[in-house]
């Protein structure tokens, strides 16, 4: 069953370009000129109820305006959208009972006043029963770890402790589609962990359908196993992380530890030096080489320790963007 399905989606915005200094701002006052800019162009996929999607691409390719989209805020330009069997942009109450949009850089609690009287606030616009309320609110400070600043003012929390704040107001209505925009930005790595678990468990906790953008591939990475991949507003891929690794990705990563010395200009011959500092080297080398050359290294030195890895999403990605603009 899907739970979000778009298709042919477009959305273009009319801009208004003025001239610099005064006179420019005279002839705006009689002759306006406008340009069209489309910041996104007839964009298709289905997400399955359920599903937790990575939504990656550059600055500027359109992600926020699709969730923006998909939760209601704007309305397309051309094309169709169905979340949870509705059409966002109606904004239909039992649609917006059903789906929360997340934005790592808004503030959304009352800074003057404490996290709770912000989720009372909206205990009432969501009309959520006194018992509901109670063992949600109780469940999310549980699972986040924030009992203890409930009543402090949101002006005196930590980053990290504000974001947690911001996902328990969003929350309390026990919404089963979620858009997720940059939610561990500027947090610490210790909190990006701690807030990818929490994402984890509420996807399986409530079999909830979530779409995540970010620009810390570490949230992809561990969260998602499916990506949509845009780039100035046009899909560019849509599949499992794994098959968009193999197919963009042409070389592997060895991670090599020696205990003993080496002669640097004989590994030169085997792939690529990215990395070398004592007796630590990390060799890049042609993916189907990669055991060949593990192997010879196992059998010529003395390894303390020795991986194969994945390059960086990031090059990978960044390598996908490359092709489909040659093409």
């Amino acid at each position: 069953m899907y739970s979000i399905k778009v298709n042919d989606l477009s959305k273009t915005f009319r801009l208004y370009k003025k001239e610099p200094g005064l006179i420019g701002a005279i002839h705006s006052v009689f002759s306006r000129k406008y340009s069209d800019f489309a910041a996104l162009s007839h964009v298709s996929f289905q997400i399955e109820e359920g599903e937790l999607i990575g939504f990656i691409g550059p600055n500027g390719a359109g992600k926020t305006t699709t969730l923006k989209m998909l939760s209601g805020l704007l309305c397309p330009s051309s094309g169709s959208i169905q979340v949870g069997g509705f059409t966002p942009f109606e904004r239909n109450t039992d649609f917006l009972k059903t789906i929360s949009l997340i934005m790592g850089q808004k503030n959304q609690l009352w800074w003057d006043l404490p996290p709770m009287e912000s989720f009372l606030l909206n205990k009432e616009i969501y009309q959520i029963s006194d018992n509901e309320f109670n063992n949600t609110l109780q469940n999310l400070t549980d699972l986040l770890d924030v009992g203890k600043i409930l009543h402090t003012q949101v002006r005196n929390l930590s980053l990290g402790e504000r974001m947690k704040c911001e996902l328990i107001a969003q929350l309390l209505h026990n919404p089963r589609i979620l858009f997720l925009d940059e939610p561990t930005i500027g947090l610490d790595v210790i909190m990006q962990k701690k807030l990818r678990e929490f994402i984890r468990e509420y996807n399986k906790r409530l079999h909830a359908t979530i779409i995540l953008t970010s620009h810390y591939m570490d949230d992809v990475k561990e969260l998602c196993k499916r990506v949509i991949v845009i780039d100035h507003g046009k899909l560019l891929f849509d599949g499992n992380l794994t098959d968009v690794i193999k197919k963009y990705s042409q070389n592997k990563l060895l991670s090599i530890t020696f205990s003993q010395s080496f002669d640097l200009n004989k590994l030169k011959s085997l792939g690529t030096i990215i990395f070398h500092e004592e007796q630590q080297i990390n060799l890049e080398v042609p993916r189907d080489k990669s055991n060949m050359v593990a192997a010879r290294l196992l059998q010529e030195y003395e390894i303390a320790d020795l991986n194969i890895e994945e390059p960086p999403i990031e090059e990978i990605i960044r390598s996908l963007f490359s092709e489909k603009k040659d093409i």
